[in-house]
């Protein structure tokens, strides 16, 4: 397909979902009240301890004022730092998800809705990497497969890719454009679809199929916690730590349980009953927060943050007040926030687990594979980064300083990811 029908696609569909949420919003008996952002219910409301403190970021400067919306976008382009190349480890994940994936599709197409003329389906997060087109592929294989073994006409199949407005769509639609050509004579389509997945994006009962894979641990807004005195929470670190107190945890813990509310919020009235939601996330066997597990590779980046601010070249206020709006849940967690928002059913629920690096992972150079996922992380946390440290600083930041001390890390010790997936029924 010609590059600039992708683009025409991509701009009548952000005008078209533009004017809706404005006409919604207009429309809408509750405008005037706070915003959806705000916690559903009284179960997810912060500890009364968090209520007291002090959450103002201007004092902080307009770095801090700035919403994860504004700043989050994975790396772009397709060059050797770029997520399109970068992000070996969740390709890994997305081709040992591809068995659920089928699963869930194969009974969409045993709902009461099937046969039918149209499929509507949603990579939501869906960045500029090879995942997406493993998802697309493998929905478009199991429909034929399904399609053809039961003597069905095969539907047509409308694919939305969804993530935030900075995200890198030219990079992800070129390739897409290849891969296109892997599909001859089958009927879909694809459409950018620019958005925070924390909101409204799509109609009222609109969608069959939402998957989302390492996206919904993504945070909505920046852990910027101050004491009542303006002094930073969680002083030298990024992210949950061992030495971080118990009302940083929680703050963490708090704010997912709101967004991951929400999320599920929203996709329940964008899908129809009987949609299937697919979620792949990052998460800890752990119960505490602040495990090994949980908190790789923050750690090693509050490190090499924490050198720069030693040679001078990052203030040391910058490091002490940003705190990486990401949160790796626990299997229990994400299962009480189903239960408690209420629509939908778990069908499916498993974990497992995969290498990262290490001394047993294939006998490579442990500072090669430093380098390597230096370069991974870097894919994902750099655009915060640069907004919060400078540009100036990320070469030496990552090829330098991150490699070294993920390199060194790899040596003594063997790195696993834990990855859960979830398959839900949307219900009456």
């Amino acid at each position: 397909m010609d590059k600039k029908f992708f683009l025409l696609d991509f701009i009548w569909f952000d005008l078209i979902f533009s004017l809706t949420r404005v006409k919604e919003k207009n429309n809408s008996p509750s405008s005037a009240s706070s915003s959806s952002s705000s916690p559903p219910s009284h179960e997810f409301m912060p500890p009364k301890s968090l209520m007291s403190m002090s959450l103002d970021k201007s004092s902080s400067g307009d770095r801090e004022s700035m919403e994860v919306k504004e700043v989050l976008h994975m790396s772009r382009g397709d060059g050797e730092n770029s997520y399109a190349k970068a992000s070996i480890y969740t390709q890994k994940v997305a081709l040992v998800t591809k068995r659920m994936i089928a699963s869930a599709v194969n009974s969409l197409l045993e709902e009461p809705f099937f046969p039918c003329e149209l499929l509507n389906v949603v990579d939501l997060g869906c960045s500029s990497g090879p995942s997406t087109s493993t998802f697309i592929s493998t929905v478009i294989e199991t429909i034929e497969s399904n399609c053809r073994g039961l003597g069905s006409t095969l539907p047509e199949v409308q694919f939305y890719l969804n993530d935030l407005p900075g995200n890198d769509f030219n990079t992800l639609f070129k390739n897409l454009s290849e891969f296109r050509r892997n599909f001859e004579g089958l009927s879909f389509f694809l459409m950018g679809a620019p958005g925070s997945f924390h909101e409204r994006i799509f109609p009222q009962a609109s969608l069959h199929l939402a998957h989302s894979s390492y996206s919904a641990q993504w945070l909505s807004q920046f852990p910027q916690l101050m004491t009542e005195g303006g002094s930073p929470l969680n002083k030298g670190k990024i992210y949950i730590s061992k030495t971080s107190p118990p009302k940083v945890m929680e703050a963490y813990l708090a704010q997912f349980q709101e967004d991951c509310t929400n999320f599920l919020s929203c996709r329940s009235k964008e899908m129809v009953i009987g949609a299937r939601l697919v979620l792949v996330l990052h998460v800890r066997n752990s119960a505490d927060p602040a495990s090994d597990e949980s908190c790789y590779p923050w750690e090693s980046l509050a490190e090499a943050i924490s050198s720069l601010v030693s040679e001078g070249l990052v203030e040391e206020e910058k490091l002490d007040t940003l705190n990486m709006p990401y949160y790796t849940a626990s299997q229990e967690e994400l299962q009480q926030i189903v239960q408690q928002e209420g629509s939908f059913t778990m069908e499916h629920i498993e974990t497992f687990a995969l290498d990262i690096g290490g001394p047993s992972s294939g006998g490579e150079d442990p500072w090669i594979s430093g380098k390597k996922h230096a370069k991974n992380v870097r894919s994902y946390t750099e655009s915060i980064l640069q907004h919060y440290l400078g540009e100036e600083v990320m070469d030496k930041l990552y090829d330098e300083k991150l490699a070294y001390l993920i390199g060194e890390y790899l040596v003594k010790e063997q790195i696993k990811g834990t990855n859960l997936v979830v398959i839900l029924r949307k219900h009456s």
